[in-house]
């Protein structure tokens, strides 16, 4: 996954979050982690419904959330019912230059302006499956023998098969093609439905660097999250009124 920064934790206020115990937080024989899963096949930026493109730099950008768990069944684990929300980011470059997303943050930006940057594994690792690390605790030992300082455990397989199947396959989006990759994002204490009024902001993308080691920084992109909500909401059929007299 590109970018794994730390991040405070946020909620869907519409989806109970599942009780956490010490141990694991839920059975996932349901979600084996067996065989490599497909998303759908990623579209040119420009055909999802919300984007931001740059025509004087031939790149556009495009955010496709995922707020129900049923549109994106594929993945192995219930990231939404445990306060993330997978947010597919699409790159289309249309240039004739390759661009490097090494350096790319991608934040969630909420209505209230809270910065929220994407999980790491370990972020999901401990909401998914603990209540609390236990990296780095000492557990002390009758003399003389050291301290034993326990760790983390390992990240889940199906987190990592998750991010090999759905991520971002690689920094690089050449000239003239697409490339898209899943970040999750971790909305567990926003006070309000948390794609409402916000965005996702994509900066420092870059061209790949020339002959000569000189890169150049594309403008910063905006997504806001309301154009896929309206779109959402056009696609819904209207429900049908309510009887007001009773039948003879």
């Amino acid at each position: 996954m590109i970018i794994n920064l730390a991040m405070k934790s946020h909620l869907f206020p519409q989806i109970p979050l599942l009780v956490v115990t010490t141990t694991c937080l839920f059975a996932v024989t349901s979600h084996a982690a067996d065989k490599p899963r497909k998303a759908p096949p990623a579209k040119p930026a420009s055909q999802y419904a919300a984007f931001d493109a740059h025509p004087k730099e031939f790149v556009t950008v495009a955010a496709e959330p995922c707020d129900d768990p049923k549109d994106c069944d594929f993945f192995r684990l219930p990231y939404i019912q445990h306060g993330f929300i997978p947010v597919r980011v699409i790159f289309t470059n249309d240039s004739d230059t390759a661009l490097s997303l090494d350096d790319a943050r991608m934040q969630f930006i909420s209505a209230n302006n809270d910065k929220i940057p994407a999980a790491t594994d370990d972020d999901i690792q401990r909401r998914l499956f603990a209540t609390k690390s236990v990296k780095g605790r000492k557990v002390p030992l009758p003399m003389p023998l050291p301290p034993i300082t326990l760790h983390d455990k390992p990240v889940d397989k199906q987190i990592t098969q998750d991010e090999d199947d759905f991520g971002f396959k690689s920094t690089t989006v050449n000239a003239h093609s697409t490339l898209a990759g899943y970040l999750f994002y971790d909305v567990r204490q926003l006070n309000d439905y948390p794609l409402k009024g916000a965005e996702l902001y994509v900066k420092m993308v870059h061209t790949l660097a020339d002959k000569d080691g000189k890169q150049k920084e594309l403008f910063d992109f905006n997504i806001p999250f309301d154009k896929w909500l309206a779109t959402q909401s056009a696609a819904k059929p209207s429900e049908k009124p309510a009887e007001t007299s009773p039948k003879p």
